[in-house]
């Protein structure tokens, strides 16, 4: 859709508005759960806050479902589950997370030039219960977001404290186990919170997962909302097998079944351990805010997806390594009511360091986890800085707007094992944002938004000059890739217990460039388009009992002519997404789940698809004062539909050595029943 006719109809529907109604000013409200209403709070139509209280009830199959409560995001995986889920939003594949941020108390998730991909956003390190709110903004509209969020971004603060202490235990099919221990005990005028979790699990593959994962939480708060500070410590380490995507003619010809695998000897092990600290104070008319952080990471990751293609006598295993460290600071002060053409604004200026110290990211061809040779071999080092001004004008008791600027340099060095691929790049992008939000009348809100967005590329792809495999050219890529969004909404709440939100969408990039994490180099994909409406509904029926439905539909193109087609591989088109949820203060709770996501384009001419996706997801408990059972029943109609497909050629034995093109799956685990206890003390 032309983001001037979003213009042109936004303009023209705030202005009709404007025209014969009471002017309503509404109090401010605070959120809990992502069905509060939020008219008069938001910016947009497409952001939201999820509180503990949505998640306690929802059950969930991996840490990265958090995020499809943020309506039309889907997260899926087709490894082990260790590795970073695979997210879709807005008719993108974001793959791990190219182009949705994430943030956890300040400290950013997304990995840049990563070994796996670029934007790599694995939250396995993340404690579900100890999550207190999940705040997300969906497009490129706000001036405190800058890498990654071309689609949008979520923002999750863990708690503070705990009302009371917990001593959690579950249990389930496939040697599936898991226990964690959390409190808060009072502490020099401070609060100390600490969570330990441990978890392990063989998952219903042929192949045993034998994930092995452990998380630490401890976290130091003294002050209150407006004058607060914080010291965290987080620590996570995992050890797992993988069965990837399998080539779909093995398990029609019976070689496999549809939880099989090729390669016995792919997985992978992370570990992640950071501090952080926040520190907030209210000035009385103006309010500072300083975060920091220091985070040390590796990966090591054993893949196979085309088994015999390039090398029939060792297979085509390969090793994806990375290891760095990462240091950031972030300071932004906010003026409340600071006269702007002699009008009161809301100013909020603020800057952002970023620095990555990767040791080393590589890329080796393995055998049974064993390195033959090296691909390539890097240490990079890179610099983010952002500086952004916002100012939020009030121009009647119905009217306002946001304008927001932000600039972003990036610096770039890499040294490689292939000299010639060695070297620096450096680039600055200038990204305006700007919000329009009109109440109509006290019980529905009107936005307009537009803005420019960007993610940076892998560091090695804006140095590279040859192919590390075979030494052909190849041409460097621009260090940082625009991406352009336009949207129109509005929110809507029928009565205290209905409220509506509708967005429609345009978002344009100049390039998808991606780093190819399997062959060491990085492509520039073709310009695209995007448009798309997205409708969230929630139903509170009365105080414990609750209906949520949203629905996405998007139109995906590549934007220019190319005989090969105009599709975009992987492209979701319709997401469904509803649930009944229940949950009272003491006694029965629960939640029902479904979602369902279509059919995508596998190759650009879309003559091979994937399949669509449905399922279903239960949980059903009792809580007491002092204790709590639940039980949940995971794919609970035991649907075989596919969490992801692809279509590209592979090789078994005994095949030409060309190989074979071919889908290639990883499925939805089979209906799983897991039973938790939870003891409060």
């Amino acid at each position: 859709m032309n983001i001037r006719l979003i213009y042109a109809f936004g303009a023209w529907a705030l202005a009709v508005g404007a025209r014969g109604h009471d002017v309503y000013q509404l109090p401010e409200i605070e959120v809990q759960g992502r069905g509060a209403p939020l008219v008069g709070e938001a910016i947009s139509a497409s952001q939201g806050i999820v509180g503990q209280i949505d998640l306690e009830t929802r059950p969930m199959l991996r840490i990265g479902e958090v995020l499809e409560t943020i309506p039309g995001m889907i997260a899926t995986q087709h490894s082990g589950s260790g590795k970073a889920n695979q997210y879709f939003l807005r008719g993108f594949n974001l793959d791990h997370g190219t182009d949705f941020a994430t943030w956890v108390d300040g400290m950013p998730v997304n990995m840049v030039s990563h070994g796996h991909g670029q934007g790599y956003s694995d939250l396995n390190f993340l404690i579900p219960e100890l999550i207190d709110t999940m705040t997300y903004l969906k497009g490129s509209y706000y001036a405190g977001v800058g890498d990654f969020a071309s689609s949008g971004s979520a923002s999750i603060k863990t708690l503070d404290t705990l009302n009371k202490g917990m001593l959690k235990t579950t249990v389930g099919e496939y040697d599936s186990f898991r226990v964690l221990v959390a409190d808060s005990i009072d502490l020099a005028e401070g609060t100390l919170l600490y969570g330990i979790e441990r978890e392990t699990n063989d998952g219903p593959w042929d192949l045993p997962e034998g994930l092995d994962k452990n998380n630490a939480l401890f976290k130091y708060t003294r002050g209150d909302s407006k004058n607060y500070s914080s010291i965290t410590l987080m620590g996570y380490s995992a050890d797992w097998n993988s069965t990837d995507q399998i080539p779909e003619r093995a398990v029609r010809s019976g070689l496999i079944s549809d939880l099989g695998y090729i390669d016995d000897s792919v997985g992978g092990q992370s570990s992640r351990y950071s501090i952080s600290a926040d520190w907030r104070r209210d000035h009385g008319g103006s309010a500072t805010q300083a975060s920091a952080y220091a985070v040390y990471y590796d990966m090591n990751l054993w893949s196979n997806f085309t088994y015999l293609l390039d090398d029939p006598i060792n297979g085509d295993q390969f090793e994806q390594a990375d290891k760095r460290l990462i240091y950031g600071l972030a300071v932004s002060r906010t003026f409340d009511e600071l006269p702007l053409f002699q009008r009161d604004a809301k100013q909020t200026i603020g800057v952002q360091v970023r620095y990555d110290d990767i040791a080393n990211v590589g890329l080796y061809h393995t055998n049974d986890r064993q390195r033959l040779s090296t691909t390539r071999e890097d240490a990079v080092e890179e610099l983010a800085l952002g500086l952004f001004y916002e100012a939020e004008m009030v121009w009647s008791g119905a009217f306002r707007t946001t304008f927001g600027i932000r600039g972003d340099y990036y610096d770039f060095s890499v040294d490689s094992d292939t000299a010639v691929n060695s070297g620096s790049a450096d680039d600055f992008l200038l990204s305006p944002k700007f919000n329009a939000i009109y109440t109509l009348n006290e019980s529905t809100d009107l936005y307009l938004s537009a803005g420019y967005g960007f993610h940076s590329n892998d560091a090695r792809g804006t140095t590279i000059a040859i192919d590390p495999s075979d030494g052909t050219p190849i041409e460097p890529v621009d260090p940082l890739a625009r991406s352009t969004g336009a949207e129109l909404g509005i929110r809507y709440e029928w009565n205290s217990k209905l409220n509506t939100s509708i967005a429609l969408w345009s978002l344009d990039l100049d390039s998808e460039l991606l780093y190819v994490g399997d062959a060491g180099t990085t492509e520039a994909s073709r310009p695209s388009e995007r448009t798309g409406i997205e409708i969230a509904n929630y139903y509170q029926f009365n105080d414990w009992i609750s209906v949520d439905f949203d629905m996405a539909l998007t139109d995906a193109s590549f934007s220019d002519s190319d005989p090969t087609g105009f599709e975009i591989p992987g492209a979701i088109d319709r997401v469904v997404s509803a649930g009944v949820n229940f949950n009272g203060e003491r006694g029965w709770f629960g939640s029902l789940r479904y979602r369902h996501f279509g059919e995508r384009p596998l190759i650009e001419d879309n003559s091979v698809q994937s399949d669509a996706f449905n399922a279903f997801n239960l949980r059903l408990g009792y809580r007491s004062e002092h204790w709590q059972m639940n039980v949940d029943l995971l794919n609970a109609f035991d649907s075989d539909d596919h969490d992801i497909t692809y279509f590209y050629e592979s090789r078994l034995a005994g095949e030409p050595a060309e190989g074979v093109a071919d889908r290639h799956y990883h499925r939805i685990p089979p209906r799983t029943l897991k039973a938790s206890f939870t003891l409060r003390f």
